[in-house]
C-alpha cells in the first residue's frame, strides 16, 4: 500500500516543488516494473552516465542531491521543458500532443503540465497552434485497454498544410486484428461524454464536452 501510495503522488524536492507528477488510477496493470524492485534501466543510466558509475545504486537516490547534478550532466540538452514557443509559432509550427492516461513510463501529468506551462507563458488560447489529445486507457505511446490507435498523421497534415486544426480525433482499440471499439479522442480540457444510447463501443455516441 505504501509503494502504491508513493506512485500515485507527485515527486517533490524538499521545498515542496514537484518534480514529476504520480501515475494515474487505472494504469496498474502497467505498473509492474516500478513496483518489482529495480529501477527502470532507462532512469538509472541517466545517473550512471551523470556520476560515470556503472555500479550506481538507486536506492541511495535523494531528489534534492542527486536531480541538480543529473540535470546538470545529462539533462540540459535532452529537458524538453522550454514553454516559450514563439519562435516556432511565428515560423507556422503546429504541436500536435498526445499522451496516454495509462502511460507508467511518462506520467500523463507531465504533458498536461508543459502544455499548461505553454499557455501560461504566451497567454492566453493557444490552440491555433498547439493541441493536446489525452486518450484514455492508452499505455506509453500505444497499446492498453482504451482506444491507442489514431491517424496523428494524417490529423497533423490537415492541419498544417491544410489549416484544418483537429477538433477531436478518433481512435481504436484492436484486438486479435480486428477494432473493437473506437471513442473520439477530445482536445484537452474536453473529454468525451456519452450520448447516453447506443453501443459505448462506438464513437459515433460520444461527443466531446
Amino acid at each position: 500500500m505504501a509503494s502504491l501510495k508513493r506512485a500515485y503522488a507527485p515527486l517533490k524536492t524538499a521545498n515542496g516543488t514537484v518534480v514529476f507528477p504520480g501515475k494515474e488510477p487505472g494504469s496498474e496493470s502497467a505498473l509492474n516494473f516500478s513496483l518489482g524492485g529495480q529501477a527502470p534501466g532507462v532512469s538509472m543510466g541517466s545517473f550512471q552516465v551523470a556520476y560515470q558509475n556503472a555500479n550506481w545504486d538507486p536506492k541511495t537516490f535523494d531528489v534534492d542531491r542527486d536531480l541538480p547534478i543529473v540535470d546538470d550532466k545529462v539533462g540540459t540538452p535532452v529537458n524538453a521543458t522550454n514553454p516559450d514557443l514563439r519562435a516556432f509559432k511565428a515560423r507556422g509550427g503546429k504541436l500536435l500532443m498526445y499522451h496516454g492516461w495509462n502511460d507508467t513510463l511518462i506520467s500523463p501529468g507531465n504533458s498536461i503540465n508543459y502544455y499548461e506551462s505553454v499557455l501560461s507563458k504566451m497567454g492566453g488560447k493557444q490552440d491555433d497552434f498547439i493541441r493536446l489529445f489525452m486518450a484514455p486507457g492508452m499505455q506509453h505511446c500505444n497499446g492498453g485497454p482504451g482506444p491507442n490507435q489514431a491517424n496523428w498523421m494524417a490529423a497533423i497534415e490537415r492541419w498544417r498544410e491544410g489549416g484544418t486544426a483537429p477538433q477531436q480525433i478518433e481512435a481504436a482499440h484492436v484486438q486479435n486484428n480486428r477494432v473493437d471499439m473506437t471513442r473520439p479522442l477530445c482536445q484537452y480540457p474536453q473529454l468525451a461524454t456519452y450520448k447516453g444510447s447506443g453501443s459505448t463501443n462506438d464513437a459515433q455516441n460520444f461527443s466531446c464536452k
